[in-house]
């Protein structure tokens, strides 16, 4: 018996829209390649930032302000100027997911494709956003802070302006980046 699937936009490939198991089969075999590497690279970055959530601000936040902003300033350091293996796992994550978020809306009906547009969702807005207008403004700022010639209080005060506000939203991009996490994992077992 072969089993037809409807796929928008081939209509004038196959009578009145319909390709043929192969075609589809294909079509998906794509779909959850994406999703893997999807999954794999957003449950990476989830792993990165609750590594800095749970070890590495805790552990820093016990160093003085001088200390504390040259450690930061350095481990920003390694991530901003040029580490390609980052760059790849976290921008290939938004990337990949987003492709995958639209295959899924052509290829994927029901319960998959709502687990897979929340996935990008809550990755896209939850994670990547708040890295691009918040984290990120903060390290830059922090960056720009001379911890070895400003006096003790200027380096406090630039403490004081990224610690607090870096770690609660940092918080939140794990808790995001875990949940998008857990519904990639639900829309791969939901389509296999």
């Amino acid at each position: 018996m072969q089993r037809t699937v409807r796929a928008p936009g081939d209509a004038n490939r196959r009578e009145r829209g319909m390709l043929s198991i192969d075609e589809a089969g294909m079509r998906m075999d794509f779909l959850l390649l994406g999703l893997v590497i999807a999954t794999l690279l957003v449950s990476l970055v989830a792993g990165f930032l609750w590594a800095f959530s749970s070890v590495v601000m805790p552990g820093i936040a016990r160093l003085s302000d001088r200390e504390f902003v040259r450690a930061f300033q350095e481990m920003d350091g390694i991530i901003q100027r040029g580490n390609p293996l980052f760059f790849l796992i976290w921008v290939g994550s938004a990337v990949v997911l987003l492709v995958v978020a639209v295959a899924g809306v052509v290829l994927l009906q029901g319960v998959p494709r709502t687990l897979l547009l929340c996935a990008a969702g809550v990755y896209l807005l939850a994670v990547q956003l708040p890295t691009a207008t918040i984290n990120i403004p903060l390290n830059n700022a922090l960056q720009s802070c001379d911890a070895n010639d400003q006096a003790a209080n200027a380096v406090g005060d630039a403490r004081a302006a990224f610690e607090a506000r870096w770690n609660h939203w940092n918080r939140r991009r794990t808790l995001a980046a875990g949940l998008a996490a857990i519904l990639l994992l639900l829309t791969l077992y939901s389509v296999s």
